[in-house]
């Protein structure tokens, strides 16, 4: 492919992700959702980007580091992106404000690991173990989702975040653990459930409050969780379900599990994938929402009292 002289060569798309950090996924992406980049190909098939489209590309990526969403920015005229940056130029993004969790996604998209680490760790530090998993992780894990949904987020950066996000939780709830006050909580996830986050974030809402919890991280058959449950004397067994998880699969599994417990354990199941089944599930506590991880403690401890 011949270039005149006056024109800058075209860059390969291994080159614009070296030059913009733009994932080579993402400009696939892009490419089919939004219409931009738009590369030629060379006599290979491979794609070549213009030099226009590369300085595009940087406006974007400094709009998106900035805070902007790739759905507002990615399809938008040049100018427009020049008068966004001029705009959001001397501003930074602080910990504690709304955009926080756009820029924290942000990160998440442009596989900037190093920066997600630190303002995880500033938020947790700000906001405390229950308030950043709220605030912070709840909303995130859900952005993150849709962001996979749409195409913005590969298996990897999903991955890499959720990593992330374990790893800080699960030290911070050791850093709370050790009062060993009652109830005694086990935490766990049926065999088909693979998702550790939701049950992470139920144990970073318990371990504050005193509550003793063991974790048997996820996909323990119903028999084990019930052996274990006897075995240690624990007083609540607790199961998280992601959206993922079928609610008809749910419900029977949980009744079955129900069935086997003593009555006087008491069994939790909270998350997506039991959402608005309470009806359907008796002699079960269906935990709606981080919050309400509080109340059922609380309501646990009146009927338990000391």
């Amino acid at each position: 492919m011949n270039t005149p002289a006056h024109e800058e060569p075209a860059l390969t798309i291994a080159a614009v992700e070296r030059d913009t950090g733009l994932s080579k996924d993402t400009l696939r992406v892009w490419e089919r959702r939004y219409g931009f980049p738009t590369p030629d190909r060379n006599a290979n098939g491979e794609r070549l980007y213009p030099q226009d489209q590369v300085n595009k590309l940087r406006l974007v990526r400094r709009l998106l580091d900035s805070g902007h969403r790739p759905a507002r920015v990615v399809a938008a005229p040049v100018e427009d992106l020049a008068a966004m940056l001029e705009a959001a130029q001397g501003t930074d993004v602080d910990p504690g404000s709304p955009d926080r969790d756009t820029t924290l996604l942000q990160y998440v998209c442009l596989h900037r690991s190093a920066e997600l680490g630190v303002a995880l760790r500033q938020a947790l530090m700000k906001q405390g173990l229950q308030r950043f998993v709220m605030e912070t992780v709840a909303p995130l894990a859900a952005a993150v989702g849709e962001a996979w949904m749409r195409g913005e987020v590969d298996v990897a950066e999903e991955h890499l975040f959720t990593e992330q996000v374990q790893n800080l939780l699960r030290g911070a709830i050791g850093a709370q653990a050790g009062s060993g006050e009652r109830p005694k909580v086990l935490l766990t996830t049926l065999p088909d459930e693979l998702h550790v986050l939701g049950l992470l974030m139920a144990e970073a809402m318990l371990a504050p409050e005193g509550a003793s919890c063991t974790s048997l991280g996820t996909r323990t058959p119903l028999a084990d969780i019930r052996n274990a449950a006897l075995m240690g004397k624990f007083d609540v067994v607790a199961l998280s379900f992601s959206i993922a998880y079928p609610p008809r699969q749910a419900v029977d599994d949980l009744l079955e599990l129900r069935a086997g417990l003593p009555a006087d354990i008491a069994l939790w199941a909270g998350g997506g994938g039991v959402r608005n089944r309470q009806k359907r599930l008796p002699g079960v506590r269906v935990v709606d929402s981080l919050e309400d991880t509080i109340s059922a403690l609380q309501e646990w401890r009146l009927a338990h009292p000391r």
